[in-house]
């Protein structure tokens, strides 16, 4: 509903209850809720003031709402309300009412649906944050789209969206990586008597498989140089050098990573390393104040933290008994650092096995006694996603041995339906993504559904070849039908769509609602009744308007996405 509307009934609302209620009741004072019916047949608006306030003036609910209505000042904005239930109002909207949506959007297109609320606030978004072992499989695509979304819609309600990609550049997985790449420039490879464990450590993990890495290995020994981060890294070409051989493999991949984020047209404002911390000495500076907090203890020869102190399920180990320290020492650092920076609101995007990491990082932060929330940092949480082409899941890819690349899904589809597909699905929810469907032009795959509305729009438009008109009052008077109805309904819902989308980040919603927006317009567009290239002149005009006005509300909701708006298709 229009902000404007929403006040105005508000206010009218206000006014009723200031004469209905007693002397020393503050009616002010009082929220006014209004809510949008579950079903549109009873009517445009609901508010439950009378089942608020029954109990509390001493009538019953049916009773009040029927002195509410009474009293109701004159609003050009209501037709007429109705009680239902046990004191339910329903409200039913002027045709001058509804058609304002059109007026509103045509005024100023770009800014429609944009608010100012959060202005001034700063936020931080982190998400991918992948390790630098590998490129980018559907999972990373799947949070990449999520939070970049997610950042574009809170930035459509006034935040300051601060994106940042966090290295895991330090720890098991990159050494890992570095024997692995070690392995392939002596000449060995999976399969050989060494692989998948190091013969120098037979207790180490397997290495990595993929052929990404005999890539690394052979740059590497040509001398090669890799630029990551603005920094270049030049191979020593000595398969000896193991530090070197890890400073190539982490910039290579991090580049390739890089390579990945550009074709999907993902863009951070900032690649925190994880190696930082340390060289920073933050990694020992958290421990020493945690320490000195009295919230560690010794046991069993590691230190550890009484996150239980602080809601988890068990206390957690700090330092190992080899002196090395576990992932969430480096995890409370981040996050702390993050909180220097003055960014008190911050939201992590990570895959739902992250879900047990929650209340560790969440108690180890509280643990440091600086003044941080206790629901520092927010978490966003998405399922992984399966792959699916020529009717069977897709496991393999050669050059990674076990998982599809982004940018293979991206050859395979585009960039708009993998930035539009993988949000079709709340984040939480299992995720099939089907290639075939995705690249189908039938009203099985979304983007393409959505995108074709605004293309047969378009197509409307100039046939119609209607002068510019002003979107009057007079104007748009003829839109009564219901399918005009209808679709004005829905874009009158565009604003409460982005502000629920950044309150409850759900960025899913505005493709929801993409989606729902485009069936309206197919159905208004193939209706046998209400056709636009009508011999009625001012009705071709109104219609000429609706449409203009549901393309600018199409192409801002698929330009929050990433995703492009065609003229033609």
């Amino acid at each position: 509903m229009l902000a404007a509307i929403k006040s105005s009934i508000t206010s009218s609302f206000s006014q009723a209850l200031r004469a209905v209620a007693p002397a020393d009741f503050d009616a002010a004072a009082q929220a006014i809720v209004l809510e949008r019916p579950r079903d549109a047949s009873h009517g445009d608006v609901a508010c439950n003031l009378a089942m608020q306030l029954a109990k509390k003036l001493g009538t019953n609910p049916r009773a009040l709402a029927q002195s509410l209505i009474d009293n109701l000042p004159a609003n050009d904005d209501i037709a007429v309300v109705e009680i239902a239930g046990p004191g339910f109002m329903n409200i039913r909207l002027t045709d001058a009412a509804k058609q304002s949506v059109v007026r509103v959007i045509l005024n100023n297109p770009a800014a429609y649906g944009l608010s100012n609320a959060h202005a001034g606030e700063h936020v931080m978004l982190e998400f991918v944050s992948a390790n630098p072992t590998g490129p980018l499989h559907i999972g990373h695509a799947r949070q990449a789209a999520i939070g970049d979304i997610l950042g574009n819609v809170l930035a459509s309600q006034g935040f300051d969206v601060h994106r940042e990609f966090y290295y895991n550049d330090a720890g098991v997985q990159i050494a890992t990586l570095t024997k692995s790449t070690q392995l392939r420039a002596k000449g060995f490879k999976p399969g050989d008597d060494c692989w998948p464990t190091d013969p120098e450590n037979p207790e180490s993990k397997a290495f990595y498989n993929g052929e990404y890495v005999a890539e690394i290995a052979a740059d590497f020994m040509a001398g090669k140089t890799v630029v990551a981060d603005g920094r270049a890294v030049t191979a020593s070409a000595d398969v000896a050098d193991l530090a070197g051989i890890q400073a190539f493999a982490v910039a290579y991949l991090r580049h390739e990573q890089d390579l990945d984020l550009q074709a999907f047209g993902v863009k951070f404002d900032h690649y925190f390393l994880e190696s930082s911390l340390y060289s920073t000495g933050d990694v020992e500076k958290t421990v020493a104040r945690l320490t000195d907090n009295g919230h560690t203890y010794e046991d069993g020869g590691a230190l550890w933290l009484r996150t239980t102190d602080f809601g988890d399920d068990k206390d957690r180990v700090m330092r190992k008994k080899d002196g090395g320290y576990t992932y969430f020492v480096p995890d409370v650092a981040y996050h702390i650092n993050k909180w220097s920076r003055g960014f008190t609101k911050v939201i992590n995007v990570q895959g739902i096995d992250h879900h047990g990491t929650i209340s560790r990082v969440r108690a180890g932060v509280q643990a440091m006694d600086v003044g941080v929330a206790p629901n520092f940092p927010d978490y966003l949480l998405h399922t992984m996603v399966m792959v699916m082409k020529d009717g069977a899941e897709v496991k393999v890819s050669k050059r990674t041995g076990g998982y599809v690349t982004l940018r293979e899904l991206i050859e395979w589809t585009s960039r708009d339906a993998l930035r539009f597909t993988l949000l079709s699905r709340k984040a939480d929810t299992e995720f099939i993504f089907d290639v075939d469907v995705a690249i189908s032009q039938s009203d099985e795959n979304p983007v393409y559904y959505v995108q074709y509305a605004h293309a047969r729009i378009c197509s409307i438009l100039e046939k119609a070849a209607v002068p510019e008109q002003a979107a009057d009052a007079a104007a748009l008077a003829p839109l009564t039908a219901q399918t005009e109805t209808h679709l004005m309904k829905l874009l009158s819902e565009y604003p409460d769509t982005l502000t629920a989308a950044a309150n409850e980040l759900a960025p899913h919603h505005v493709v929801f609602y993409l989606k729902d927006l485009a069936g309206a317009v197919h159905g208004f567009c193939g209706s046998k009744t209400e056709r636009v290239l009508t011999d009625d002149a001012a009705l071709k005009v109104a219609r000429v308007l609706l449409l203009s006005s549901a393309r600018d509300v199409l192409a801002n909701g698929l330009k929050l996405l990433g995703v492009g708006a065609p003229t033609r298709m």
